[in-house]
């Protein structure tokens, strides 16, 4: 399937690993040209290195902190400067760190609102007015099964990331006349070192090993084995696309069938 992406430009939020860079390989593999941000200049330099390397795209590195709107304004422009337009936006940051409610002081409050929900809105103010004026755009955020099914643990996540889906679906109303589609992507469990970091913490609270909380929700899991990001980013990419122009206000969750609700 031609996805007619060859020649669009995307900037692609905490890009230099797990899903972040999954998508960006994806889109590489389409001829999109991308600007990619992360936190880690080192990190973030290698992966551009390779993904220009093997798909002979023009890839930008941008590394910032997603969570300070000066520095995004900065990453934006410098994108602006180096590519004339951006054709896709991907929301995508750090997860928050797990925790009931009584564990999570104010501060952790305040920069987790940073972190997971002012970064996508402020990375949206920055791109969109250039979508608009030419009619053709794609936010896609990437959020979390927990907007659907809240997980245990995950105060700072299943609150956030749903304050991202009701943005998302507000906005895709309000933009939807100009030819910009917004939806929001939900990952399950997959192999990233996020679900790493998460099953260590719940290993810890319970005092079990690692390998039993993977077991447990490996077997929460229809399909019976954690995702891959390569599966992920596929779908990225098809929402990306000029097949997916009436896809809009949408959140599709590729998680192997763990969600239980009907919608």
């Amino acid at each position: 399937m031609d996805l007619g992406l060859r020649g669009r430009v995307a900037f692609i939020a905490a890009g230099s690993k797990g899903l972040g860079r999954a998508i960006a390989e994806e889109l590489a593999a389409e001829g999109v040209s991308l600007a990619v941000n992360a936190r880690g200049a080192d990190a973030l330099e290698q992966t551009c290195r390779q993904i220009q390397s093997s798909t002979n795209v023009d890839v930008l590195a941008l590394p910032g902190d997603v969570s300070v709107p000066e520095q995004v304004d900065a990453m934006v422009k410098a994108a602006l400067a180096r590519f004339g337009h951006i054709d896709i936006l991907v929301t995508n940051a750090a997860g928050p760190p797990s925790g009931a409610f009584e564990t999570l002081t104010p501060a952790m409050w305040r920069t987790a609102i940073d972190i997971t929900l002012l970064s996508a809105v402020n990375l949206t103010r920055a791109v969109l007015p250039g979508m608009k004026e030419r009619r053709w755009g794609r936010i896609i955020n990437v959020t979390s099964i927990t907007v659907k099914q809240p997980v245990h643990g995950l105060m700072l996540s299943n609150s956030l990331r749903s304050a991202v889906t009701g943005f998302a679906r507000t906005l895709a109303n309000e933009v939807a006349t100009y030819g910009v589609t917004v939806n929001n992507i939900l990952p399950g469990y997959t192999d990233t070192d996020r679900v790493r970091e998460l099953s260590a913490a719940a290993a810890s609270r319970e005092g079990i090993p690692v390998e039993q909380i993977v077991a447990r929700w490996t077997d929460e899991i229809p399909m019976g084995r954690l995702g891959q990001p390569r599966e992920f980013a596929a779908l990225a990419a098809f929402l990306a696309s000029e097949r997916a122009s009436y896809i809009t206000a949408g959140s599709i969750a590729v998680d192997g069938g763990w969600i239980k609700s009907l919608l």
